[in-house]
């Protein structure tokens, strides 16, 4: 009979986790063991923080406990990187039944500690509760560092181009395979590749602050999708974004790859509004040379001079996630 949680008594189960968890670093002064941690924080601190439940953020039928420990690992790293920041360290917290397997809980503790390790991010703390039959919540907050100001929503200016660190619409691709019972894709393929950035995200630990030295002047985690959160950044920014069809056409044809056969609307739809991709999202002057793995996709103008925060080819580009409203 498989272990669970129910079996151990929590002194019993935190050596298995910390033998799976990178919890020293030239940032950390205490680590796991007292009440609290203690990191070196010279300047100013960036913290943020993100929670994923079950049935709502992951089904076990799609998803590891690896694979949920790597995309939550993802997600805080880019909104830290997001800030222009350096991510320094992390605390890690479940929320579990009871008769959750062991298995599951180590699983996820290597999925924290891989990704945390290839980040160079220590794993400092954290927190474990019991919690009623069937509920199952992974949370992380995360710290980091800045070497300079922090860059904000709210610095676009007219005339800037817009930019990403990576590709789009690979998670929402790869999610419309699992809800139509795809599992598992050939490897090398752009299904298997939007599988995989779905479950388990990468996420470029550097990407802002190679942004932000090259002079960005406002940026995000694409999170929701480009036109929800590029209307977040639209709006804080008091511009509109022009995207560009042709710059995004790599994009929805990857997705569209993916995806098979007259999915030309489900492609563009991927690219457009999918959220948990987890590359940035940033403006920069005109004249700035983007940093390496950036690529344009649009320009910033007048919000006066547009219909919307955000639109392609004239047309608004609305929708994305939204934890309680959809569409």
């Amino acid at each position: 009979m498989a272990l669970t949680l129910a079996d151990l008594s929590e002194n019993d189960l935190l050596p298995r986790l910390w033998e799976h968890l990178p919890t020293r670093g030239p940032d950390v002064l205490v680590g796991p063991g007292d009440d609290a941690a203690v990191v070196d924080s010279p300047g100013a601190v960036v913290v943020t923080t993100d929670t994923m439940v079950r049935g709502a953020d992951w089904l076990d039928e799609w998803s590891t406990g690896w694979e949920v420990g790597a995309k939550a690992v993802a997600q805080n790293l880019a909104d830290v990187t997001a800030m222009g920041g350096r991510c320094t360290s992390m605390v890690l917290t479940l929320v579990a039944d009871a008769h959750t397997p062991v298995a599951w809980v180590e699983e996820l503790a290597v999925g924290v500690g891989e990704r945390a390790r290839e980040a160079g991010v220590a794993v400092t703390g954290g927190d474990l509760s019991s919690a009623p039959a069937g509920t199952r919540m992974v949370s992380i907050t995360a710290l980091g560092s800045l070497d300079g100001p922090p860059v904000l929503r709210s610095g676009a200016r007219a005339g800037d181009q817009l930019a990403v660190s990576g590709p789009l619409g690979r998670s929402a691709a790869g999610l419309a395979l699992l809800q139509a019972g795809r599992t598992q894709a050939e490897p090398g393929t752009a299904a298997a590749e939007c599988l995989e950035h779905h479950r388990a995200p990468r996420v470029d630990p550097g990407a802002g602050q190679l942004a932000a030295a090259a002079g960005a002047t406002a940026m995000l985690d694409v999170s929701d999708g480009l036109g929800r959160d590029g209307a977040r950044l639209a709006t804080a920014s008091g511009v509109a974004l022009l995207l560009d069809r042709e710059a995004l056409g790599g994009d929805v044809r990857r997705a569209w790859e993916a995806l098979g056969p007259q999915a030309d609307g489900a492609a563009w739809e991927a690219v457009l509004t999918g959220g948990e991709e987890h590359c940035l999202l940033a403006s920069f002057p005109a004249s700035a040379r983007l940093p390496r793995g950036w690529r344009a996709i649009g320009i910033c103008v007048r919000a006066t001079d547009a219909g919307a925060p955000v639109s392609l080819d004239g047309r608004a580009v609305d929708g994305g996630w939204d934890h309680f409203r959809r569409g």
